[in-house]
């Protein structure tokens, strides 16, 4: 009676496997709760990626599950997560669209299992696939895709086992819902990571632009107030960081800079060269110079553009500074030539338009007369500017003329400023313009604005030395008369007799006056022998070795060069000076 029929015990059974597999997918379900609300708390994709897979192994109870990824750009699908992998290989596998399972449910959107894929032959297998399931040691594989909107493959989401395994319907159907969820939770983490970058880039952006408008601000009160190329590369260098400086360019830039300027100035454009940036600063094609950042291997678009318009701020700068250069280069050639053409000006107004260029007419100045061997317009255009820089640096005057250049410069009273004066001018202006210049110089004029004459007087000395330089094969060099010797006399109209004899031969006059001796009539006597000293002897009655001590003591007292064709020639002409104007002893 106790004994229970053999149907009632297998109604029993069915009845627990019912129970059992409500409670297993009671419990699936609830996990699978579970995990979607965990993924719903995940911001950071990494986070989710990893959370999505290491949860699908725990509901499926499968030894290994992982992940792979659509690539939009290579057509194809790589591994993006693992659990369980061993496998290098396999954890860097890439997929192509249709092979193996995961390439055949990216490609289908549809989900696909094999209890023993190694062997299964729906698949489309490849070496590189089946080389890195192999080292893996997978044998059952459950595939299901990621969808967006029911429609777009994200990627694969896979449980695997490293034995054979029937996975049942609900279990495929489990990690499909698990996918649905994943692929929305993959969605917005990717989402929110673009908007965070987005709003950094935003915030990045709005800095950058902030520091665009300061530095706009303050090169346009640069430019206002007539600040200089120094501050707008100072105020550049603040507002970008790095090294700023200004590289100007009188004629062309070095070859280092050579191309990448050349880039800017066609292109308009900054250019980077290394750490690098350079904006070619040219006004109407010239180049005028380059600004040059310095530490920075990159640059920001923004950054990139302040730093082009802080080069047009610097050739509008250097324009204005040349037209307020030029500007006063006229002033200056404008009362030079009012000097050098009206001799009766009123001194009053000549020492009012000399003070606005700041010069002095109430001082000594010398009149330098200054030309280039090449006759072309531009070299004379070059020297007028070279030498009205030079004027403005000295405190003096410049202007173009009768084909050369005519300075009016401060200077000593003393000759020997004066020669030196000459030979600087020379120097510095050939140097400006890397071709010989001559220079001849007058005699200076005390006051120019108390005697305007006296500079148009000085004028044809200054032209006259310089022509004797030439024709002497002395270019390039400067000089004023009294360097020429008894040329220099002949050229100027003060005809300095006097001053020329004790240049020449004042040493030996000297000795005579001190000691009573006779080595001016020895040396007349000497030359008038034609340079024989037994000549000389018969005419002063005197022994022979006594001529050869005189003539050692001249040597003494001129230099050993006193008989060399120049020297002589003066000595000469000096002691017939010398016995025109006074008595020659003996």
């Amino acid at each position: 009676m106790n004994d229970v029929p053999d149907h009632d015990c297998s109604g029993c059974r069915a009845l627990r496997a019912e129970l059992e597999g409500t409670r297993r997918r009671e419990a699936e379900l609830t996990a699978l709760f579970e995990t979607v609300h965990d993924l719903a708390g995940l911001r950071d994709l990494d986070d989710v990626l990893r959370a999505i897979v290491r949860r699908a192994r725990a509901l499926l109870r499968t030894e290994v599950a992982y992940m792979t990824l659509t690539d939009p750009e290579r057509g194809d699908t790589y591994m993006r997560v693992t659990d369980g992998s061993v496998s290098a290989r396999f954890q860097q596998l890439r997929l192509g669209m249709g092979e193996g399972l995961g390439g055949l449910v990216a490609q289908t959107a549809r989900p696909y299992v094999s209890d023993d894929y190694p062997r299964d032959a729906r698949f489309q297998h490849t070496d590189l696939i089946d080389t890195a399931v192999g080292e893996e040691g997978l044998i059952a594989i459950l595939g299901v895709p990621l969808l967006l909107r029911g429609r777009e493959v994200i990627g694969v989401l896979y449980a695997a086992d490293r034995r054979a395994r029937v996975f049942e319907p609900e279990q495929i159907a489990l990690l499909r819902s698990f996918a649905a969820h994943a692929a929305v939770a993959i969605d917005n983490a990717r989402l929110l990571t673009e908007t965070r970058q987005a709003l950094s880039g935003l915030r990045a952006a709005n800095g950058t632009i902030q520091r665009a408008g300061d530095v706009h601000d303050r090169l346009t009160e640069l430019v206002l107030r007539g600040g200089g190329v120094t501050e707008v590369a100072t105020a550049l260098a603040e507002v970008l960081g790095g090294h700023v400086e200004f590289t100007e360019f009188t004629e062309s830039p070095g070859a280092a800079w050579a191309g990448p300027v050349e880039r800017s100035r066609r292109d308009g454009h900054a250019v980077r060269e290394g750490d690098t940036w350079i904006a070619a600063v040219s006004a109407s094609g010239e180049l005028l110079g380059a600004l040059v950042l310095h530490g920075h291997a990159d640059l920001a678009p923004v950054d990139q553009r302040t730093l082009e318009r802080a080069a047009m701020v610097t050739s509008l700068l250097q324009l204005a500074r040349r037209s307020a250069g030029e500007a006063e280069h006229r002033v200056r050639g404008e009362l030079l030539d009012d000097l050098l053409d009206a001799s009766k000006r009123d001194p009053r107004l000549l020492r009012e338009r000399a003070s606005r260029v700041d010069a002095d007419l109430d001082t000594a100045h010398t009149v330098l007369a200054a030309r280039l061997d090449a006759a072309d317009p531009a070299d004379r255009q070059r020297l007028w500017s070279a030498a009205s820089h030079l004027a403005a640096t000295r405190h003096g005057l410049a202007a173009a003329r009768d084909g050369g250049t005519v300075l009016l410069l401060p200077s000593g009273d003393s000759p020997e400023e004066v020669s030196r004066l000459a030979r600087q001018v020379a120097v510095q202006l050939g140097t400006a313009l890397a071709a010989p210049v001559t220079v001849g110089a007058s005699a200076p004029v005390a006051a120019p604005a108390a005697e305007p004459g006296a500079v148009a007087a000085a004028y044809p000395e200054a032209l006259r030395c310089l022509d004797a330089l030439v024709r002497l094969g002395r270019t390039g060099e400067g000089a004023a008369a009294d360097d020429l010797g008894f040329l220099g006399m002949l050229l100027t109209d003060g005809r300095d007799v006097g001053g020329f004899v004790r240049r020449t031969i004042g040493p030996v006059l000297d000795y005579d006056a001190r000691r009573g001796t006779e080595l001016v009539a020895t040396l007349d006597a000497y030359f008038t022998s034609a340079m024989s000293p037994v000549r000389a002897k018969d005419l002063l009655h005197v022994h022979v070795n006594t001529v050869a001590q005189r003539l050692d003591r001249v040597a003494r007292l001129l230099g050993d060069d006193w008989q060399s064709p120049a020297r002589a020639l003066e000595i000469q002409l000096a002691l017939r000076l010398h016995r025109l104007t006074g008595t020659l002893t003996g």
